[in-house]
């Protein structure tokens, strides 16, 4: 399977300079979220591997071994999430059910990203966000008719009305993609995960696996 269009687009934004060598079997994985994924959603990993843009984790659908990440997946944000929606109500005017939210990303100062499953095609997907800082009085919860590729994409060029998330640090902006056993070597090494920089504070914290 070649690369999705949408992931070609993303990379002119976000190289693979620091990708993961992870190779996802998705047969597996589909089988452990018990559901079929998006075509994009699988391409990016396929490429970047498993990791993150800037402070944007991108969840993997299934854990990973590397060290205190193994329990970040789509199955164990899957449930907080969900309360979430049932909690706030959702997004003004859907009426769909918590059980067809399902995780892809999260971060950017605790904002959260999600597929709303409202179609036997994954591809059809929208996508939902979970925002922490808002206006008083708007909803938390929001969408965008999109995939979750070019919802990045997007963002990065500033192509919504306004900032889809409550973190302006991706909104028309780009930053590094990292893969978590890069940011793993560079802890190791005393290094910033994200920007391979030097870190004063290393000493403070020793890395353990």
């Amino acid at each position: 399977m070649g690369t999705h269009p949408d992931v070609e687009a993303l990379l002119r934004l976000v190289p693979a300079d620091h990708r993961g060598e992870e190779q996802i079997d998705w047969t597996s994985a589909e089988a452990a979220v018990g559901t079929k994924l998006p075509s994009d959603y699988m391409s990016l990993l396929d490429t970047y591997g498993v990791g993150d843009i800037g402070q944007l984790i991108i969840v993997p659908p299934i854990p990973i071994d590397v060290p205190h990440s193994e329990s970040l997946h789509i199955g164990s944000m899957s449930p907080q999430l969900r309360m979430l929606w049932e909690q706030d109500g959702g997004v003004p005017g859907v009426s769909a059910g918590a059980d067809a939210i399902l995780p892809w990303g999260s971060g950017c100062n605790a904002n959260e990203m999600a597929w709303l499953m409202t179609d036997s095609d994954p591809d059809r997907w929208p996508v939902v966000v979970w925002r922490r800082q808002i206006s008083w009085g708007s909803s938390p919860w929001a969408l965008f008719e999109c995939g979750m590729v070019k919802f990045l994409t997007r963002m990065m060029l500033a192509q919504f009305d306004e900032c889809p998330l409550g973190d302006t640090s991706l909104w028309g902006r780009s930053a590094p993609f990292v893969s978590w056993r890069e940011q793993r070597r560079r802890l190791v090494a005393g290094l910033d995960p994200l920007t391979g920089e030097p870190d004063p504070y290393a000493d403070m914290f020793p890395i353990s696996d």
